[in-house]
């Protein structure tokens, strides 16, 4: 069994959905439900981490162990950062970065992804990845794809589409490659601890400020990224009022 630990991440100043963490969903606030996924998991500790007073009073009353952060962080890993700071965890310890937005997320991949770090040491983070199956969801920036070598270490992540077929995307019909190409990156990660000390003093990379994506600034510094198929399927998170709604019909029916 792979010792590691879950930090929940949970700003409460969402943009698109303010007071995010605390929408309720079934009768709990969301934050509860991404906790009670991860403490699920085989993780030793499972903390909150949040800038907020209420997601944390909230967080408390259902029994979390919560850290309060800075409310200046530019990112979700250098909140991260300073947790793991907080808690003084060791260099070589792993944590597993869990979206605090991600209600209906399985246990098992939590396990995956912290096990799939520690079984392979050049690998600084780990992340988790499955098939693209429309050309819609391939062109749309919001969703982002990752292309990885034959030793399951990232090679790129885009907000465009990649691969880029170049006899079949020009065409008036575009289709999709094979699955193991076509590939939307899940974004749940595992990091040594020695990586978010090192992160927290890089500058933004250019790659990075381009397509606004965190994970290139650990490529653009030499790192390597895990990349393995999730194990189960991971259902998509809450980032909009809509999402909030269809989260709600789910898992209200299975009460």
């Amino acid at each position: 069994m792979t010792p590691f630990s879950v930090i929940i991440p949970a700003r409460y100043g969402s943009t698109r959905l303010p007071a995010k963490p605390l929408k309720m969903i079934a009768g709990r606030p969301m934050i509860q439900w991404v906790y009670e996924a991860a403490s699920r998991s085989t993780a030793q500790a499972v903390w909150i981490a949040t800038d907020d007073q209420r997601v944390a009073d909230a967080a408390a009353a259902f029994g979390a162990q919560v850290c309060l952060t800075r409310v200046d962080h530019e990112s979700g890993t250098d909140r991260l950062q300073e947790v793991v700071a907080q808690l003084g965890l060791a260099d070589d310890a792993i944590v597993v970065n869990v979206q605090g937005d991600e209600p209906l997320l399985l246990p098992e991949v939590i396990d995956q992804v912290a096990h799939n770090l520690a079984t392979c040491p050049s690998a600084s983070v780990a992340t988790l990845s499955e098939p693209l199956h429309s050309t819609a969801d391939c062109f749309n920036p919001n969703i982002v794809k990752v292309v990885s070598d034959v030793h399951q270490q990232a090679l790129y992540f885009s907000r465009a589409p990649i691969p880029w077929g170049r006899d079949t995307y020009s065409s008036s019909a575009p289709q999709l490659p094979a699955a193991e190409l076509a590939q939307r990156h899940i974004g749940l990660y595992a990091y040594r601890v020695a990586l978010l000390h090192q992160f927290v003093t890089w500058p933004m990379a250019a790659l990075e400020a381009f397509e606004k994506l965190e994970q290139l600034r650990v490529l653009a510094n030499g790192h390597k990224i895990h990349v393995a198929p999730a194990c189960v399927p991971v259902p998509g998170g809450v980032d909009t009022p809509e999402d909030l709604v269809r989260v709600q019909h789910l898992l209200e029916a299975t009460r």
